[in-house]
């Protein structure tokens, strides 16, 4: 049998806590009732409601100093505000602190129902939100573990081994062996990249990095990750072009990591331009804001999979011939990204090509420059 929902109705006029109990008991809900804001509270820490219905205007402990204990202590509990017509402005305002929704007196049997009907299941929706974000992190924790214990380790062995052999057969092999070997341990060693991929998606924290933060010159950022990338572009023909000015503002940030982002990015348009193409990277500022632009002229992306496209494992449908990837590299990105109090986005269109913006918030220093120009000068 489902248990009862328990709903407290906090209200200094009898007849609402009346009309209120008869209703909500007709649906099957066990009610309890409050005349003031301190007793309500005393009945939240031992009737454990999951819907508090309270009046605004009440004497003593007021309607809002309640929703706001309320949002402190117990925030799971769903809040709906009961006021007047002429209090509407403050019932909007007790919203905006926290309550789920407000009724205006005086409301009918109906609104009553219908309004505890959706706060219940809004309470319903947040509770089963949070067991699959607690479900999700137990599964990256799990798979982190099976993932380094039971393959990471068994695999690092066989490189090692096979590391050895090839040096220890290297003269009595013939060039078919030696090509068999190097073509084993190529595989090898792309199962050992893929799963340090994956332990950085599961279980690195990166908020770490932020230890690591320091003033950046996005400019010098590009220009290694460009470096990285051109040979892999040498061998797709594809041109790489860089509109980078030196003259951008500083952010603060991890080197490594940005660079990494930018290879990701690099690394996808070349991937998926066509051949004799070109891919070009742009920077600038804008609306206070430092931006690295990777704009390819290739598949481009199908509009249903670009919601999608910044999840673990999230691949376009459409691949060019001999592509490989987990789907992992744009996941990382963005964490990445925000990490720094940036954002990523993209813009495509299906055999046009794809547009990856990254944003950064300007260095504090920059900011204080423009703002203050005297501030830090030489005299």
């Amino acid at each position: 049998m489902r248990p009862k929902h328990k709903i407290l109705v906090i209200d200094d006029e009898e007849v609402v806590l009346d009309s209120c109990t008869q209703v909500l008991s007709a649906e099957d809900c066990h009610v309890a009732t409050a005349p003031n804001g301190t007793d309500g509270l005393k009945l939240v820490e031992s009737f454990e409601p999951e819907l508090v219905f309270i009046d605004l205007k009440m004497p003593g402990l007021s309607g809002f100093e309640v929703l706001e204990r309320l949002r402190t202590n117990h925030p799971e509990i769903e809040a709906i505000v009961i006021t007047g017509y002429a209090t509407v402005s403050s019932a909007i305002e007790a919203m905006k602190k926290g309550a789920f929704d407000f009724l205006p007196k005086p409301f009918t049997p109906e609104e009553l129902r219908l309004i505890t009907r959706r706060a219940l299941e809004h309470r319903e929706l947040v509770r089963q939100a949070a067991a699959l974000r607690r479900e999700k992190e137990m599964l990256r924790e799990n798979f982190a573990a099976i993932v380094s214990h039971e393959l990471k380790s068994p695999l690092g062995a066989i490189q090692q081994n096979l590391y050895a052999l090839i040096d220890e057969l290297d003269d009595k092999l013939s060039e078919e062996q030696k090509d068999r070997l190097l073509r084993l341990k190529k595989r090898v060693d792309d199962l050992l990249n893929l799963i340090h991929s994956w332990l950085r998606v599961f279980s690195v924290d990166l908020s770490k990095l932020k230890e690591n933060f320091r003033p950046l010159e996005l400019a010098m950022v590009v220009a290694k990750a460009v470096d990285i990338v051109h040979q892999h572009a040498i061998r797709k023909s594809v041109e790489l072009e860089v509109a980078v000015p030196a003259s951008l503002p500083m952010v603060s940030g991890d080197e490594g990591s940005l660079t990494e982002v930018v290879v990701n990015l690099l690394n996808n348009a070349v991937k998926y331009s066509f051949p004799n193409s070109k891919v070009t990277v742009r920077a600038g500022t804008r609306d206070g804001e430092v931006f690295v632009s990777v704009i390819d002229t290739g598949v481009g992306i199908a509009r249903e999979d670009l919601p999608h496209l910044f999840q673990d494992f999230g691949r376009g449908h459409k691949q060019p011939e001999g592509a490989e990837g987990c789907g992992l590299g744009l996941a990382i990105s963005k964490r990445i990204v925000e990490v720094h109090g940036g954002s990523i986005e993209v813009q495509s269109e299906p055999g046009k090509g794809s547009t990856f913006t990254v944003r950064l918030p300007v260095a504090r220093a920059n900011i204080d420059v423009v703002t203050n120009p005297s501030k830090g000068s030489l005299t």
